[in-house]
């Protein structure tokens, strides 16, 4: 009887501490409004140069376009890689989309229902590996999480949705789409979070200190 009840209190414990590791701090709520922030002003600066070059590759060749989507998927992906509790990904990059809007683009409300969907892309991601796992190859997916939400939600969403057009169009928008954000939202953002893990600015996290373990 005394083995039994030794053996199930480290696991309670271990049960009990999980759901209190995933509870937001105050630092973590006030470094999730500085990256959207921050990011936001990079989609901002994003909605020239990438819709310039999202629409040179459509016209090269339709649905190509999507090859420049990544980077206003970013958000959530170094939400989730920097924080890494639940929501931290949505939340990023909604805030980013809502400073995107503010500040202004030809997109309108729309930018912020994109960054809804894309957020809850890449959180689905980081939520399949339980909050666990935040290497390049999970960043990758995570940016391909919010790409293929990002193409379901331009389906169906707006005037003319893609679902109106032809399927190699879609199919070519899917691969780019992924490819794009595989790359320049999970690669991409993985190294800029492991860069600002350099500077000690991320200290205060757990990616700061592995970085710190690692030196």
């Amino acid at each position: 009887m005394s083995t039994s009840t030794s053996t199930s209190a480290p696991s309670t414990a271990k049960g009990a501490q999980t759901p209190r590791v995933w509870r937001w701090r105050v630092v973590d709520i006030v470094v999730a409004a500085v990256l959207g922030v921050a990011i936001g002003l990079v989609f901002w600066g994003w909605n020239t140069i990438g819709y310039a070059w999202f629409g040179a590759a459509d016209a090269l060749t339709p649905g190509l376009g999507g090859i420049a989507v990544g980077i206003w998927l970013l958000g959530g992906v170094v939400g989730g890689l920097v924080i890494r509790k639940p929501g931290a990904a949505l939340v990023v990059e909604l805030v980013a989309a809502i400073v995107s809007m503010l500040i202004g683009n030809v997109w309108g409300v729309s930018t912020v229902l994109s960054g809804l969907v894309q957020g809850l892309g890449a959180e689905l991601i980081f939520a399949l590996f339980f909050y666990r796992r935040f290497g390049i190859a999970v960043a990758a997916l995570a940016g391909v999480g919010a790409a293929v939400a990002a193409w379901v939600f331009e389906l169906f969403y707006g005037s003319s949705p893609n679902i109106l057009k032809s399927v190699e169009f879609n199919t070519i928008y899917l691969v780019s789409v992924v490819v794009s954000g595989a790359i320049l939202a999970g690669v991409v953002g993985w190294l800029l979070v492991r860069a600002l893990a350099v500077t000690g600015a991320l200290n205060r996290f757990a990616v700061g200190r592995e970085h710190v373990r690692e030196v």
